[in-house]
């Protein structure tokens, strides 16, 4: 344990020292400086770590939400950056790779189509998709559609108007594709009749970045989703939750969800994965009727991190008396 605290000091330390330097950084868009100070925030972070982020103190929480807020700004430029080059090409969609982290999309996509393939009862097979956060690159959704959801009609939804100008430039070229992807300038507060159309609903890590905020959204999602609908919640775990907002996967239960699977990959996709799909007890005012998770006392048990998509926390096994359930990917 005092080792266990030692490790988890240095590395808060080290985090604090990051946070100092970017944010006296006089911009965030890409360049040697700023790449390299998140290059070696992101190394700090991705490894698996004791530290649990939500019970930091006052002042290490203050940092690590304005660290949140920093990594989403710098997030933002570079995806635009990389968006206007890839807009240069003929055809952007064959040169997808000049992103450095594209593999990184390529891998969180598999494992979340995958999981919903195995946790959401009867399989999924959706008609119509909601990516809800979709940015300037909209990797999620193009991977999904391309490479999984061949018949799947995609809605992506940003705040940004500049970013949706830029992302659908990238798909120009592509007929089918291009036929397959729609992009909605909007709030998702703002949705609702909307919402009751699709099948899955994606929520971006960073829709959200406060705790209760992300649960408003949630709640906002839960009240408008169509029953047996599926949600896939982009959270964090460990030292991870210094990039991104960590879910707490009860707030989904609250907000009208039974949740179904939790996964915590532990390589090079930074994201967790939580699947969870709309129940059929939530009114018009997202209030359940006592039957949602939550109120059924089964909070969801979040496996440790582990080999990407090994451990999966399944909590219809958990009802039958198993915690966890193995998957192999």
């Amino acid at each position: 344990m005092e080792f266990q605290n030692k490790e988890v000091d240095a590395l808060v330390q080290k985090i604090t020292g990051l946070h100092a330097a970017i944010s006296k950084l006089p911009s965030l868009s890409p360049c040697p400086d700023v790449n390299a100070l998140f290059t070696d925030l992101v190394t700090a972070c991705v490894p698996p770590s004791p530290v649990d982020v939500t019970k930091l103190g006052p002042e290490a929480q203050e940092m690590r939400e304005g660290l949140i807020r920093l990594c989403s700004e710098a997030e933002g430029k570079l995806e635009a950056h990389y968006s206007d080059m890839l807009a240069s090409f003929d055809n952007p969609l064959d040169h997808l790779g000049v992103f450095p982290y594209y593999s990184n999309y390529i891998n969180l996509s598999k494992l979340e189509y995958e999981l919903l393939a195995r946790y959401v009862p009867g399989g999924i097979v959706p008609a119509r998709v909601a990516f809800i956060g979709s940015g300037p690159l909209p990797f999620s959704s193009f991977v999904l559609a391309a490479r999984h959801l061949p018949d799947t009609m995609f809605d992506n939804y940003d705040l940004c108007a500049a970013a949706n100008d830029r992302a659908s430039k990238l798909f120009r070229a592509d007929k089918d594709l291009g036929a397959r992807m729609s992009f909605h300038t909007a709030d998702v507060a703002d949705l609702r009749g909307e919402l009751a159309a699709y099948d899955v609903v994606f929520l971006a890590a960073l829709v959200g970045m406060a705790a209760e905020d992300k649960a408003r959204v949630i709640a906002h999602l839960g009240a408008h989703m169509a029953d047996g609908a599926a949600l896939v919640v982009r959270s964090a775990h460990g030292a991870r939750g210094f990039l991104y907002p960590i879910v707490d996967p009860e707030d989904i239960g609250r907000g009208g969800f039974e949740v179904l699977a939790v996964c915590h990959p532990d390589d090079d996709v930074v994201n967790s994965v939580i699947i969870a799909r709309k129940s059929d007890d939530v009114h018009a005012d997202g209030l359940q009727n006592g039957r949602g998770q939550c109120a059924r006392g089964m909070a969801p048990v979040v496996s440790p991190p582990c080999r990407f998509g090994e451990m999966v926390v399944d909590l219809s096994q958990k009802r039958e008396g198993f915690a966890t359930a193995e998957v192999a990917f």
